[in-house]
């Protein structure tokens, strides 16, 4: 009975309309606390899709970070884990997950932004 009760409860919380984050990583952050942050000192814009993604079109003041990049790791090393870092990628995923390895590398100000196309249609500049 406690086993049909736990199963119940796993199948319901899957299935809650509010989850907006598939798979490991940090929750996607609503646009508007999004466009805030981005106003705050100290605030670093990193696109974390591939160069051929970023090139395609990007926010305006983002720095291209590629997520599948074999040494991503240690480009995040190099970063200031005293700045904000507010991450974006196509859908949300890649930018979770990133965030999540540079919380694991000691950065405590991190946000995931969510996808790109998102994003724009917020309002943010792109170029």
């Amino acid at each position: 009975m406690l086993l049909r009760l736990y199963v119940a409860a796993a199948l319901l919380s899957l299935a809650s309309p509010g989850c907006s984050q598939t798979g490991p990583g940090l929750p996607i952050t609503p646009p508007a606390t999004v466009q805030q942050q981005l106003t705050q000192p100290n605030t670093v814009l990193l696109d974390v899709r591939s160069p051929e993604e970023f090139a395609a079109g990007h926010l305006t003041g983002a720095r291209n970070l590629d997520f599948r990049a074999a040494d991503f790791a240690g480009q995040v090393a190099r970063l200031d884990p005293n700045q904000t870092y507010v991450l974006y990628c196509a859908s949300g995923n890649r930018s979770g997950k990133a965030a999540v390895l540079m919380q694991g590398q000691g950065f405590t100000k991190v946000v995931n932004a969510g996808g790109f196309e998102t994003l724009k249609s917020s309002g943010l500049p792109v170029q």
